[in-house]
């Protein structure tokens, strides 16, 4: 029995040395002792194969193709009716008015549900480097010493139509990303509403306050 054991706890270790090396730097080709779908067969971008005549594994899109619709709701896409959403609307999907100009304002409806949204989608992708009220200050700001982060409070941002604001969230700018990977547009917008919310809030006066209102606030 203490044979038996003592190959049982050899086999162990052996085992555990062995997919210790899993990750470490060699000369020859590594140990994959669990190779999960690292050698699936799959198309690799840029890579060559056999199949095709001209050997790439990117193929072309088919001449005449365009965009129809997003997702993938192909009953509503591929609809008889079906119209393309940025050519009915399109400061919503671009913040730009047809002839290429910022748009001003909003295209869709704004309302307290949209707005709640925004502050949802705001303190999500946005509060960590702006900060909650949108002062600069996140925690990139405070903890990681992040000092290029744009105070959205700046008179450089309330002045830009919101269609400028929609097109620096969607494609980012400077040391910023694009996050129209990450956010619908109408997300995009909701964000934009409440980042209005935030700049009057910020910037705002007594002479803001309703006349009624400003007892309770000992103002």
């Amino acid at each position: 029995m203490r044979y038996v054991i003592a190959i049982l706890i050899f086999a162990i270790v052996a085992v555990v040395s062995l997919a210790g090396f899993r990750g470490q730097k060699f000369t020859q080709p590594p140990l994959y002792i669990f190779p999960d779908m690292e050698w699936q067969k799959r198309y690799s971008a840029q890579g060559e194969n056999e199949f095709f005549p001209d050997k790439r594994d990117d193929r072309p899109v088919v001449a005449g193709t365009v965009q129809r619709g997003y997702g993938w709701a192909e009953k509503e896409v591929f609809a008889g009716s079906y119209q393309y959403p940025p050519s009915q609307n399109q400061a919503l999907f671009t913040g730009r008015k047809p002839d290429g100009s910022w748009y001003a304002g909003y295209p869709v409806r704004v309302d307290s549900a949209f707005l709640e949204t925004g502050r949802q989608k705001f303190d999500i992708f946005c509060a960590v480097c702006h900060g909650q009220t949108g002062d600069g200050n996140g925690i990139t700001k405070a903890a990681y010493g992040m000092v290029t982060v744009r105070n959205l409070m700046e008179a450089y941002v309330t002045t830009q139509p919101e269609g400028e604001i929609f097109s620096t969230i969607t494609y980012g700018k400077g040391k910023m990303g694009p996050y129209g990977d990450r956010l619908a547009p109408a997300e995009r917008w909701a964000v934009i509403a409440y980042l209005h919310a935030l700049q009057l809030a910020g910037n705002a006066t007594k002479n803001d306050v309703p006349p009624e209102e400003r007892a309770k606030l000992g103002l």
